[in-house]
């Protein structure tokens, strides 16, 4: 098998993953994954597809992380994760859609609107 590419993204994170025959080896911008998400739940939603189609040894996942914040960048990452796995076998897309990984989740940030200090509240009204 040779390399697999896919693209992820979620609010204003895009994560590209290189998914290569291996040990379970999981680096994020040359960093282990334990090294880059400390937190135990980030790790867990990254491994979330591999867990599911249970290839967590199966194959080394190298990924390039750019923006967003450490949730943002997890969950941009599950995202490509499970499109790879699909491009490896076709097969397993529906157990990955029914688990809700192949959607991607376009939820972002509302822009702010001129005359309001965010994007829906507005500034205090004062009758007198």
């Amino acid at each position: 098998m040779e390399q697999i590419n896919a693209l992820g993204r979620r609010k204003s994170s895009v994560a590209r993953v290189y998914l290569t025959e291996g040990t379970g080896k999981i680096t994020i911008n040359k960093k282990d994954l334990t090294q880059y998400f400390p937190s135990a739940i980030l790790q867990y939603v990254v491994k979330q597809p591999l867990q599911l189609l249970e290839v967590a040894e199966k194959y080394d996942i190298k990924a390039n992380l750019d923006g967003g914040g450490f949730t943002g960048q997890s969950q941009a990452l599950r995202l490509a994760i499970a499109r790879a796995l699909v491009k490896i076998n076709a097969d397993d897309k529906k157990a990955l859609r029914a688990a809700g990984f192949i959607t991607r989740d376009a939820r972002s940030v509302e822009r702010k609107k001129p005359g309001q200090p965010k994007a829906r509240r507005r500034f205090q009204f004062s009758k007198r």
